[in-house]
């Protein structure tokens, strides 16, 4: 089926034309998405889905306006909250340093019988849970997702599969799940829970190894489907469930997330489900990628690299330069796309550690004025700013100012836009407006000398725009024949993540180089490696898409040529063209390249 780039598309209900994969949208569209995907379009929706974006592997999902909804949150809080908190980190007197304090009974280690025994001794009498929602609320998180049972196996929330439980347990007999459920209820505040696939209690389920990929057994499998059944019937909406470690088979996290969906058709399954099951992306602990993805995601976070439980001895200084590390942490999330989930590690006896809460309000402070500048907003359209970061609002440019250029000018490359009348700071009552100046390589902002004295901490300066704004991307340009040599170095690369388990690798599903090509008839040569059996690749431009055999050969590389016609609405506009290698379209998420690419080129035939 052949495809025209220069297309209409309907995002959160206005139209968004796509020239030639810049990335374009109109003012008056509310919170328009970009991506690095051809498309604009965010879908979950098998048919609504672009062909060069991964589909879900197993139905039912959450819904398009669902995931959007999900996304638009932008910042949350983490509550690593567990027996393990009446530990802070020490046993037998002993700071214990190698590893997550959350998982002191494996690092210690602590014996089995003696740790379980602790359950006699949990009593956080100090647990809050209104204050919590209210310290989130002061933070300006939007959500909250808490630990209903870590890899230590205790459960957080009353459970009839054990009695290895906080009510039936230990001297509180409280359900801590439960009463944060209802708290966050009466508070407006989105509510999730973490749960972990492994369990080093449940007898017959998982001891813990190095890395923590423990196949889940049939018998555990069943019991954590019980226990997940539960959590979906008895504490209202879950707004996300965040699956943890183990490596289960792909048929045990298709079922894991239908369980969810069937339940609760709008709860986000994480991608920690694993398998290529999850509704979102979770990155690495800590991770931030260095580019939009394809697909909705999230960075872990905690506020200490060390651990994400209470740990009684961790250093805890420098409060201004730790707010700061995570607004910047925030925005850099942010405005690639994805979601930031901030951890704090209550202690024992339930109480938020102050210092955490002074770390959360400062955000908080940080975010009154430029709140507008992250919630509901989409990624930056860029690839790189020298100056910082930015992200897209309706009609609003959002340009977030880490290091001012010694001449005052913050430099957009490749903006255009139908108008742009000037910029001004966020949240400043002066009243200033900054000169905007336009070229075609791009727009520029002009900051005077004096205008960010005050402005504290990562300054956002808003460029609004009216009509079509269009960032036209890096492109490679032709040599003097007219052909273009696309290294690999100068290309989009595109992978799928939470494979089989935590520790798998991310693989590569598409590569796309812009490029300034006129129409014509060109040559494709591409070099793979080749299979040890026929394979199927897409070669995929403007107006076109050719499936590709990959052939079955015994030398180390082969060449692919293809004629191709270059015909691009794109070159009315001058912005660049693109061309893309994917798996054969459509393709299911976790399907990678079917062989490596060794280079392609593009060969003008006369």
């Amino acid at each position: 089926m052949r495809r025209s780039l220069s297309r209409w598309y309907t995002v959160r209900g206005v139209r968004l034309v796509h020239f030639a994969v810049a990335w374009v949208l109109t003012a008056v569209a509310p919170r328009s998405l970009l991506s690095q995907s051809r498309s604009a379009t965010a879908a979950s929706n098998q048919g609504s889905l672009a062909l060069d974006r991964p589909r879900a592997l197993s139905q039912p999902r959450p819904t398009d306006d669902e995931i959007r909804e999900w996304s638009d949150r932008k910042f949350g809080m983490f509550i690593h909250f567990g027996l393990f908190s009446t530990l802070g980190g020490m046993w037998q007197g002993q700071q214990i340093d190698n590893g997550y304090s959350e998982q002191i009974m494996a690092n210690a280690p602590i014996p089995f019988d003696q740790y379980s025994a602790l359950a006699s001794q949990f009593n956080p009498t100090h647990f809050d849970p209104d204050a919590i929602v209210a310290l989130a609320k002061a933070a300006g998180m939007k959500f909250m997702v808490i630990t209903s049972k870590h890899h230590d196996g205790f459960n957080m929330f009353r459970t009839a599969q054990t009695s290895y439980n906080v009510v039936d347990a230990t001297p509180y007999k409280r359900d801590i799940v439960k009463q944060l459920a209802d708290a966050c209820a009466r508070g407006g505040m989105k509510f999730g829970v973490y749960y972990s696939s492994i369990d080093w209690h449940q007898p017959g389920a998982s001891t813990y190894i190095p890395g923590n990929s423990n196949p889940i057994m049939p018998a555990h499998a069943a019991f954590n489907l019980a226990q997940l059944k539960e959590l979906l019937s008895n504490y209202g909406p879950i707004s996300e469930i965040w699956f943890d470690m183990g490596k289960p088979t792909a048929e045990q996290s298709k079922h894991f997330a239908e369980t969810v969906h069937r339940l609760q058709p709008h709860t986000m399954v994480s991608g920690r489900v694993f398998n290529y099951e999850g509704d979102f992306t979770v990155m690495g602990d800590n991770e931030v990628p260095e580019f939009q993805i394809d697909e909705p995601w999230q960075t872990p976070a905690s506020i200490f690299l060390e651990t994400w439980g209470y740990r009684s001895w961790q250093k805890r200084d420098d409060l201004p330069g730790k707010i700061r590390e995570n607004i910047l942490r925030l925005v850099e999330v942010v405005s690639r796309g994805g979601n930031y989930i901030l951890n704090i590690g209550p202690k024992g006896d339930g109480s938020v550690v102050p210092y955490e809460a002074d770390v959360l309000r400062g955000v908080g402070d940080w975010l009154k004025d430029r709140g507008e500048a992250i919630y509901a907003t989409t990624a930056q359209p860029f690839r790189k700013l020298d100056f910082g970061y930015a992200t897209v609002g309706q009609g609003k440019l959002y340009l977030f100012v880490k290091d001012l250029p010694g001449d005052g000018v913050l430099r957009l490359p490749g903006l255009r836009a139908g108008q742009l009348s000037g910029a001004y700071l966020l949240g400043s009552s002066s009243h200033e407006w900054f000169d905007v100046t336009s070229t075609k390589e791009g727009a520029s902002v002009r900051i005077g000398k004096d205008s960010l004295a005050g402005a504290g901490y990562l300054p956002v300066i808003v460029l609004p725009f009216s009509g079509r704004l269009e960032v036209a991307p890096a492109s490679t340009a032709p040599d003097a024949a007219g052909n273009f040599l696309l290294a690999l170095s100068a290309a989009d690369h595109f992978f799928n993540y939470n494979g089989a388990g935590y520790e798998a690798p991310k693989t590569l599903y598409k590569l796309r180089w812009f490029l300034d090509a006129p129409p014509g008839r060109y040559r494709a040569e591409i070099d793979v490696q080749p299979t040890q059996a026929k394979a199927g690749l897409d070669l995929v431009g403007d107006g076109f898409r050719t499936p590709l055999t990959v052939p079955f050969s015994a030398a180390a590389s082969v060449t692919i040529k293809q004629n191709i016609r270059l015909s691009p609405a794109s070159s009315e506009t001058g912005s660049p063209v693109s061309i893309e290698l994917t798996p054969p379209e459509p393709f299911l998420k976790g399907t990678q390249l079917p062989s490596s690419v060794l280079g392609v080129r593009l060969v003008r035939e006369r």
